[in-house]
């Protein structure tokens, strides 16, 4: 006998519901779960996959809740430990701690390994948030507090989420990608307002410049959008920017 069109047969999966015949599975839920013989397949579809990501975000929220003010800092895990980046990246960890900030890194090597090293030495509460790569190793030993992330977006929320200031050291496409979508988000007010110091003049001036001479000069941002970016060698001038922007954040709140 043919499916009436106007009341088709349907199934529930939960809040879903499965029309016409074609649509409608031959097994339930409880017996996908419960029958062990089935492929694997399952623990990569896209309903596992939410479920996974609910999972990063209850366990970064869980172990980041208490964290006191911190700041975020990016550079390139490339970064040789003999370069002087590296111990500019230990100096302005250092810095942060004794000024009573948490140093937030992604956890790596290189300049972030640098950031958390200044940071614990200092005595100060280091945190790493590590990303699964192919490549690269995993959290580097002078993280206090780390977690470990499968995906990015997830990862780059707890860099948001629990950062008062995003500092850039020298890096590459990852500092890059993290320095345009903390802009975006200031600029479009999706978070409030906190700076970006690019630090190292040498290294970042060009950009700074492109973005000033082209960017700004033809109208694509507005001048506050500028002034969002503060570009420095000194790390007493960095921690002073990040100083005043926790300053004014405590006024409004």
């Amino acid at each position: 006998m043919d499916e009436n069109p106007e009341h088709p047969k349907e199934k529930h999966r939960g809040p879903v519901v499965l029309r016409r015949s074609r649509r409608v599975e031959a097994t339930t839920t409880d017996e996908r779960l419960l029958d062990s013989r089935g492929p694997t397949d399952w623990v990569h579809t896209d309903p596992w996959r939410v479920l996974r990501i609910q999972a990063e975000f209850v366990e970064g929220f869980g172990a980041l809740a208490e964290v006191p003010r911190a700041v975020t800092v990016f550079g390139s895990a490339r970064t040789p430990r003999e370069h002087p980046d590296y111990e500019l990246g230990r100096r302005l960890g250092a810095a942060l701690a004794e000024a009573g900030f948490a140093a937030i890194t992604g956890g790596g090597p290189g300049a972030m390994e640098a950031v958390n090293r200044g940071a614990s030495e200092a005595g100060g509460l280091s945190i790493g948030l590590g990303i699964e790569l192919p490549f690269e190793q995993g959290l580097n030993p002078w993280v206090d507090l780390g977690v470990n992330f499968r995906y990015f977006f997830t990862r780059k929320t707890m860099f948001i989420k629990y950062a008062q200031a995003f500092v850039c050291l020298p890096g590459g496409f990852g500092t890059l990608d993290e320095l345009f979508e903390a802009l975006t988000l200031v600029q479009t007010k999706k978070v409030t307002k906190f700076p970006v110091v690019l630090f190292g003049r040498s290294y970042w001036g060009g950009l700074y410049d492109w973005i000033k001479g082209t960017v700004y000069a033809e109208g694509k941002i507005g001048e506050k959008d500028l002034a969002l970016l503060h570009l420095t060698d000194d790390i007493d001038d960095a921690v002073r920017v990040v100083q005043e922007a926790y300053k004014a954040w405590e006024d409004t709140h």
